[in-house]
């Protein structure tokens, strides 16, 4: 298939690849001095002030890299032209970066998408990367953990209170987490309120410990709304 439809690097459109050896080299992983709870940059180490006033509910959230090309443009590949392939190269290059979280992992659970959305999409451009994330790291899948319970609107644009409200008890377990410790799994995180919301309704199902994990963060130089 490959020699009649060549891949297309879906970070910079070169041809003959899903995810070329420069666009990983040009990966800006997020690393360095991090809030304890919510992963992002700080200058000291500890818990970011807005942790400490309004902790979310997962353990710990992770992203693997920054918000910026070539990332950003992968996460756009994946999520418009369900680039399957494009989802197991990123997979493969963040399966290391998970690995020394040390996190003790049972499961891995995909945010859903609302039912409309994945009607119109016909895919979850998030399990495209947690699945095979899953079998690198040889832990338990569960494509439908977590359900939405009623459709969302667009967290774009929204505020950090609006993005809370919006996404407020919108998720139902939909298997069983008792005991267990979950990684759930979203592409971007802006101010964490999605995954601080799953993590609530994995906590109230029994789950053990949350904790988080996108493939890419939105620092407050992408627009990041504090309201």
């Amino acid at each position: 298939m490959d020699l009649l439809y060549p891949p297309v690097c879906g970070g910079c459109g070169k041809n003959g690849f899903r995810w070329c050896a420069e666009c990983q080299g040009r990966v800006k992983i997020l690393n360095g001095i991090l809030c304890e709870v919510c992963g992002l940059p700080l200058e000291q180490a500890g818990v970011c002030d807005t942790c400490l006033a309004d902790r979310p509910h997962f353990r710990a959230l992770r992203a693997w890299a920054v918000f910026d090309n070539p990332v950003r443009s992968a996460l756009h590949q994946l999520k418009y032209r369900k680039d399957m392939s494009l989802g197991d190269s990123l997979a493969a290059q963040m399966a290391s970066f998970v690995r020394e979280l040390r996190w003790p992992i049972d499961m891995i659970i995909p945010i859903p998408l609302g039912k409309q959305r994945l009607k119109e999409r016909g895919y979850n451009q998030v399990a495209m990367i947690a699945q095979p994330l899953a079998l690198g790291l040889n832990l338990k899948y569960a494509s439908a953990g977590l359900v939405r319970s009623k459709e969302t609107r667009s967290q774009v644009g929204l505020t950090r209170s609006e993005r809370r409200e919006n996404v407020h008890s919108v998720f139902q377990a939909g298997v069983d987490v008792t005991d267990k410790n979950i990684l759930v799994m979203d592409d971007v995180s802006t101010t964490g309120s999605t995954l601080s919301s799953s993590a609530e309704t994995l906590y109230s199902s029994g789950a053990k410990d949350v904790y988080a994990l996108t493939v890419a963060r939105a620092l407050p130089h992408h627009g990041l709304q504090h309201a």
